[in-house]
């Protein structure tokens, strides 16, 4: 039975453009030039991160790419919002990736056709059988709270049982290690795909180089070899995919047949930042917001409880096939600074975190993605160190939630400034500040949008 209806919705109205815009902290050129990629990545359906290297529709990344349109452009935002959430699964998930039917298979590796979703539907674009982070209902929350009007009204009233249904699926069929948090079955799913903080599951995952036998990856046809996850990882990637897809996507008993399933403290944090979110949105389209803020408290207490590791004094990611947390010390274990209900000792663990020699925050760079001080810290490799504009955001936004006014602020100066001297990268070398990855990268500009006009 479908939790949500399937067939094509009609479109709500969008509202009118933003009367007036901030000049953006003083740096019109910086504005302007974040606006450019932004347009530029338009596809006429959707936003893609990068007209290289991401040609499709990502799911984190239309909410971020959602948070800075409403900025200068919210019916394009909201446009963005209703295109992902099209290809909505009928048990709520949201696909990780939704397929632009105008790039060929042969250009994108892994395509649809290596998905083979059994969700055809007319008037419903194809999509993964995967998900990622659930960022979508702050980015709808912060959309309605850009132009509260009628038009806004209606887009809330739309999103909301599908944003519902969402994080109903989340809490329900992944949590396969029954303490009340999502699993995640894959590292894409994570958004931090390449991040040491899944080494240690992975490495129960055979690195069977034969998965790759006639399989183009697109990633090192576009980017530099040294950059991407190496092809022993690559493989363990595209066998987990293939392990699931060909358990028709389902998820009973995920701890006792499938290679990785993991609790990662960024997925959960964003889970229970999306519950404070509904009760907000709730509280405006007449629903009652208590069971989203009880659930966001489990989902606070049962981070505390699972992923807390009081002898590095931060989160980490939990296998829940051997129980085990992983050893390294990764950013994702920093972002459940986002939850206002953290217990205060945590934050100041935290925030110390942040300014240590590990991770270095500071007034002149942002917060790597990986411990400084690790043996095989790569400054230059997917999530194995370098500087990400999305995570450093979350981490703004938490500080700010704790009252961390002056901390919030220099990290905020810092993404500007890294942002204004190097451009709109993926991600940034976290000693030089040199641009990483894809160029003209989507929600670097739309997330600099928001940075900048917080501060105008």
């Amino acid at each position: 039975m479908s939790i949500i209806d399937t067939t094509t919705p009609a479109v709500p109205p969008v509202g009118p453009p933003a009367e007036a815009e901030p000049v953006g902290d003083g740096r019109p050129e910086l504005w302007q030039a974040a606006r450019t990629v932004l347009e530029a990545n338009w596809s006429g359906r959707h936003t893609v991160p990068s007209r290289t290297l991401y040609p499709h529709q990502w799911s984190w990344d239309a909410a971020f790419i959602a948070i800075g349109l409403a900025r200068v452009a919210p019916d394009r935002a909201w446009r963005d919002l209703r295109s992902l959430f099209l290809a909505q699964w009928p048990d709520g998930r949201i696909p990780h990736i939704v397929f632009d039917p105008g790039i060929a298979e042969r250009d994108y590796f892994p395509g649809p056709g290596f998905w083979q979703v059994p969700l055809r539907r007319p008037g419903h674009p194809d999509g993964t059988g995967i998900v990622q982070p659930p960022a979508h209902a702050l980015a709808v929350w912060e959309l309605y709270q850009r132009a509260p009007d009628a038009a806004g009204l209606a887009q809330l009233r739309w999103f909301y049982p599908r944003l519902v249904a969402a994080q109903d699926y989340l809490l329900g069929r992944r949590d396969a290690g029954g303490g009340g948090l999502a699993a995640i079955v894959h590292p894409w799913e994570s958004g931090l795909d390449n991040s040491p903080a899944w080494d240690a599951a992975l490495a129960a995952v055979p690195a069977d180089l034969r998965v790759l036998a006639g399989r183009q990856r697109h990633d090192n046809r576009v980017a530099a070899v040294a950059h991407r996850p190496t092809d022993e990882d690559y493989a363990r990637f595209v066998a987990l995919a293939l392990a699931y897809r060909d358990h028709d996507y389902a998820d009973d008993a995920l701890a006792d047949r499938h290679g990785f399933v993991v609790e990662c403290p960024t997925f959960n944090a964003l889970l229970g930042a999306a519950e404070r979110a509904l009760a907000a949105i709730a509280g405006v389209v007449g629903a009652d917001p208590a069971g989203h803020l009880i659930r966001a408290e489990r989902i606070t207490r049962a981070i505390d409880e699972r992923l807390w590791n009081p002898r590095t004094g931060m989160y980490h990611a939990r296998d829940v096939r051997t129980g085990r947390l992983s050893p390294a010390r990764c950013v994702n274990g920093l972002v459940p600074l986002i939850l206002p209900d953290l217990p205060a000792d945590r934050v100041a663990a935290l925030v110390t975190m942040l300014g240590s020699d590990r991770f270095g925050m500071s007034a002149a760079m942002p917060v790597p993605s990986y411990d400084r001080r690790a043996a095989d810290f790569d400054p230059v490799r997917y999530w194995r160190g370098p500087v990400w504009i999305n995570i450093n955001w979350l981490l703004w936004r938490g500080l700010r939630a704790h009252g961390r006014a002056a901390q919030a602020e220099m990290l905020r100066t810092a993404m500007v400034d890294l942002v204004d001297r190097s451009g709109h990268y993926e991600y940034f070398h976290p000693v030089t500040g040199a641009g990483v990855g894809a160029a003209a990268f989507s929600w670097t500009a739309a997330l600099l949008l928001d940075l900048l006009a917080d501060g105008d």
